[in-house]
């Protein structure tokens, strides 16, 4: 009974969709048609529709001022269909389902959308564009590295385009600094250091409201913690020019560890494990809870919240933490997943949506996109340092909407985020030069193994759950290691692992 339930509700989902594409579609050409009435001596607008998601509280309205001048100066007419960071991966999964593809969607899921096991299906069958002969005539997108670029290659052929991202400034620890100063710590500069300050912040009222309610950690992004004691981002390493595996290493072993003890001290929310990321938030932003893990200008949400409640307020990014391991702090793969044109898009379309793509690119587009228009969504000062506006704030104008979409490469991206003050932004700047000069990338990142896309989601979820029983008590250590033991006579998870390591020689071959 309860399959057909969720059967339904399936069908009724990819209709739903379907008919929301056909009607945008439809819409479009209304639109494309009435303009071709207008009698206009300028070529019609291109009208593209677009699936991408949204951080903002709410998706931004069709009709705010950004957008008309974005579309003014691009001659285009954008029907942009928004999905929050909570059901994305299941529209997404549902429209690259249909076949009913959108003119620019992005791709998520995976290992940056690379990974994607339905769009890699349809991107070999020739379901999308190979952008890459066409990049070349693109001068904003041809600003992008070459290895962020690279990273997101199939076969060679560049059928996604990097919703890219700064290397520096991606998610780690940020800490109550303000209640770090009342109880006379230091900031934490070691794993054992932010466990101290932890304690801290459960037993000595940090908040002073004289009651026993805060809460350290809200346990989100507990994973940087194994990843701090392995001193590596993400699940391999490089050693001696190989490829590790770091889950069957010590240092996951000393992480799971250190992690059950801060479960049991009640130093982490009791139900972090079945937070979504937007929960845990909430939980930061509520003005009791003393740490959260997010990029170094996304934490400014959570701070401009509990401004509200306390104007001393201030959630400090870590520069590093050392681990037996020695200093880490993770480095970006330089996308937040890509995006790909479905080859149901004419050739003259797909290079009017780089076209796009490329003015969204440039300091011009993509000020617009984060900013919006001048006086009207945001104001700058003699240093041109911007400040959003009320009608900005209104409109949902910033990174986390239309700067989701349009992106040019800055260095100091994740050190600027809307509304932030001036102080709060030369601060980050300064931590991205730190962690600049000792963050570990993700080696896997832009490698293939035919066998990790087809069994690696298993091997993760299976690990995933037994270490969060782990953590929370329900299972011993010596759980993890019985399962340790498993997986290095494992043959298809040793496979996973020699074909990483392929991808990986043949990668230092071409370089």
């Amino acid at each position: 009974m309860l399959f057909k339930k969720r059967k339904l509700i399936s069908t009724f989902l990819i209709v739903f969709l379907v008919i929301s594409v056909l009607l945008v579609e439809s819409c479009a050409k209304n639109n494309s048609a009435n303009t071709n009435k207008s009698g206009s001596s300028q070529e019609s607008p291109t009208v593209v529709t677009i699936f991408t998601e949204f951080n903002t509280p709410q998706p931004p309205n069709s009709n705010n001022a950004a957008q008309k001048e974005i579309e003014k100066r691009t001659n285009t007419k954008l029907n942009i269909m928004w999905a929050s960071a909570n059901n994305f991966k299941q529209k997404e999964n549902v429209i690259l389902a249909s076949g009913n593809i959108p003119d620019l969607m992005k791709i998520v899921d995976g290992n940056y959308g690379i990974n994607n096991t339905q769009f890699i299906q349809m991107a070999k069958q020739g379901a999308f564009w190979d952008l890459g002969p066409y990049l070349k005539d693109y001068k904003n997108l041809m600003l992008y590295p070459e290895a962020i670029y690279n990273k997101c290659k199939l076969d060679g052929k560049q059928y996604l385009l990097p919703s890219v991202r700064p290397l520096e400034g991606t998610s780690y620890f940020a800490i109550r600094k303000d209640w770090v100063d009342k109880l006379n710590l230091k900031v934490p500069e070691t794993i054992d250091d932010l466990y101290n300050v932890l304690n801290a912040f459960k037993n000595n009222d940090p908040d002073g409201n004289g009651k026993n309610d805060t809460i350290p950690w809200n346990g989100w992004g507990w994973s940087s913690v194994i990843d701090t004691f392995n001193a590596s981002t993400g699940k391999y390493k490089v050693s001696n020019d190989e490829l590790v595996n770091t889950e069957l290493s010590l240092g996951t072993r000393q992480g799971l560890e250190w992690l059950a003890k801060a479960y049991k001290d009640k130093l982490m929310d009791a139900d972090f494990s079945t937070f979504k990321k937007s929960q845990a938030e909430d939980l930061t932003k509520g003005g009791n809870c003393g740490m959260g893990v997010d990029t170094v200008e996304g934490m400014w949400r959570s701070t401009e919240a509990c401004l509200k409640i306390n104007p001393k307020a201030d959630f400090l990014p870590l520069n590093y933490l050392t681990g037996p391991n020695g200093k880490y702090a993770p480095q970006g793969s330089g996308m937040s997943c890509a995006y790909a044109i479905p080859k149901t898009v004419s050739e003259k379309k797909m290079k009017s949506i780089l076209a796009l793509m490329d003015f969204g690119a440039s300091d011009e587009g993509f000020t617009l996109a984060c900013w919006g228009v001048k006086d009207v969504d945001y104001t700058e000062d003699s240093d041109g340092f911007k400040t959003l506006t009320a009608q900005g704030i209104k409109d949902n104008i910033g990174q986390s909407s239309y700067g989701k979409i349009f992106e040019k490469y800055d260095k100091y991206l994740w050190a600027l985020r809307t509304g932030m003050p001036k102080s709060v932004y030369e601060r980050n700047k300064k931590i991205i030069d730190v962690r600049s000069t000792l963050s570990i990338p993700d080696p896997t990142v832009g490698l293939v193994s035919e066998t990790g896309i087809k069994l690696g989601s298993e091997y993760n979820q299976k690990a995933n759950d037994l270490k969060t029983k782990i953590i929370i008590g329900s299972q011993p250590i010596e759980a993890w290691d019985k399962y340790v033991e498993q997986l290095k006579s494992d043959q298809d998870y040793l496979k996973i692992d020699k074909e990483y390591n392929d991808a990986y020689q043949a990668k230092l071959k071409q370089q």
